[in-house]
């Protein structure tokens, strides 16, 4: 019994509804900062305003990984998800360019967020649930595809209605320009019928099919094809020792801030750690109670039984996605400033600027698209691993030429380098992982490896406002030459990876 090998179009469709997804990040990525500028916010706060989105993805994926493990409905495993996630991000799409005011922004931020978390965690674990081994690169690939062309059209939205439809793309102070306003309208409606798309043209596995499959694989693999991941079973002892250590140094962190007059930004990473070990707390109480079948004590005990590669990848990841959030985060603020000379949001020069920051990522997203198409090739000709690193590499360089660009019109040529980056990141983690995990938890660690998309950004939201207030006086440039050498360091550390299929050690209990 193993899977089918689906046509490309088959693939395409269980695919498609990532188009869609990502029209929400896109609009969101280009425009948030804007959105808050627009409403009074500081430049020097915009990282910590960003703060919601990572930490909702920290508590969300893993959630929705290990509910969407368990589920099994008219729908399928993974659909209901898509199709929930869906309707909830598109109605936080109408409702982000209304914000009559600075926190309702913050809090749509954390919804949409939310929502777009719930449709998309369940799309990784799709991939590796549906297609077989050889067939896996390829599914990837063709999210990354969708992920570049709808962030292009997400990104442009607000350009295109300027300068194609001559709506208003600057407003009283307060207000966020129609041209935005109606940007974030279109691509609630193209979210909604992308991901639709996706949940009514495919079929899913059920999880008995999936163990079936599993079972197969493993036993016709000798043993010393055979890499063992294993059992989570922490014990309770080793949970509340874990915990309190970890919640004690989160409590001393906070009170040291407090005493020195540290920034506010860095409680967040004191809450962070004092967090985690709260989280290992209450993890051994249940495991105590004998609540082996609890949710809540699996994803903690999965944790610290993650496979070696998946904690390999996990430092590529971490500066990977410290590299992005600095470019998201910062580049509308970078680009106003140090190519168009404007700080004021009501300013034509700051919107034109801001706008074109919407094309400068549509180049981005453009090239990922392309570039979906040219790294399997380039992963086949040396190996997933050498093809990852020379991507992060042509990011960090491409961030990294930004100052030196003087004039904004060619900005797209640092786009190039971020756009081949972006795409690999988007498929070489997951096409790597998915060879390392047990078929039965796909969506669990698929959401736990979230985590260490999301440590960096809550990193980089806490602790970039204040690097540049203090060493950087306050200019947002410097945040994009940050990102570069985070980029730097994910090309290194790729090499460090073990890549299952590479060594034929795919087996696991």
């Amino acid at each position: 019994m193993t899977k089918s090998r689906l046509s490309l179009f088959q693939i395409w469709n269980m695919c498609f509804g990532f188009f869609g997804i990502q029209i929400g990040f896109g609009l969101q990525n280009a425009n948030a900062s804007r959105i808050f500028q627009t409403l009074g916010a500081d430049v020097n706060d915009l990282a910590i305003l960003w703060i919601a989105a990572p930490a909702t993805g920290l508590l969300v994926q893993p959630i929705i990984g290990y509910f969407s493990d368990k589920t099994w409905g008219r729908l399928g495993r993974r659909r209901p998800y898509f199709f929930w996630g869906a309707i909830l991000t598109s109605a936080a799409l109408l409702v982000m360019p209304n914000a009559p005011v600075l926190w309702i922004a913050a809090a749509t931020l954390w919804i949409m967020d939310a929502s777009i978390n719930i449709t998309m965690e369940p799309f990784r674990a799709f991939v590796g649930d549906q297609l077989p081994e050889d067939q896996r690169t390829t599914g990837y690939a063709m999210q990354s595809f969708f992920i570049g062309t709808g962030a292009v059209l997400a990104s442009a939205l607000p350009w295109i209605l300027t300068n194609g439809f001559h709506l208003a793309n600057t407003a009283p102070a307060g207000a966020v320009p129609d041209a935005v306003r109606i940007a974030f309208y279109t691509g609630g409606a193209g979210l909604l019928l992308a991901v639709m798309w996706t949940v009514f043209t495919t079929r899913e596995y059920s999880p008995e099919q999936v163990e079936a499959f599993e079972a197969q694989r493993l036993a016709a693999l000798p043993p010393e094809d055979r890499i063992v991941v294993p059992k989570a079973d922490r014990s309770a002892r080793a949970l509340l020792t874990g915990g309190l250590v970890w919640a004690l140094a989160g409590a001393v962190a906070a009170a040291l801030i407090f005493a020195v007059k540290l920034e506010k930004e860095l409680y967040v990473l004191a809450a962070l750690v004092a967090g985690f070990g709260l989280c290992q707390v209450v993890a051994a109480g249940f495991k105590r109670q004998g609540g082996t079948a609890n949710g809540f004590l699996e994803v903690i005990e999965d944790l610290f039984a993650m496979p070696a590669t998946m904690k390999q990848l996990a430092l590529v990841q971490f500066f990977s996605w410290f590299g992005l959030f600095a470019m998201w985060i910062y580049t509308t603020a970078a680009v106003t400033a140090f190519h168009y000379h404007a700080s004021d949001p009501t300013s034509a020069a700051y919107n034109a600027g801001a706008d074109w920051v919407g094309v400068l990522f549509a180049a981005y997203n453009g090239v990922a698209a392309i570039a979906a198409l040219i790294i399997p090739v380039l992963a086949r000709a040396t190996s997933r691993k050498t093809s990852h690193a020379i991507n992060l590499g042509l990011g960090g360089l491409g961030l990294l030429s930004i100052p030196f660009i003087k004039d904004p019109g060619l900005l797209w040529i640092s786009m190039i380098g971020v756009g081949f980056a972006w795409s690999s990141i988007l498929s070489a983690p997951y096409s790597i992982l998915a060879g390392a995990l047990p078929a039965r938890k796909m969506g669990v660690y698929m959401g736990i490896f979230n985590f260490f998309i999301v440590i960096p950004q809550l990193l980089a939201a806490t602790v970039l406002g204040v690097l540049l207030k203090t060493f950087f006086g306050g200019q947002a440039i410097y945040a994009l030459v940050l990102g570069a050498g985070a980029f730097f360091l994910a090309a290194i550390s790729v090499f460090a990876v073990t890549d299952p299929d590479e060594v034929k050690t795919l087996a696991r209990v």
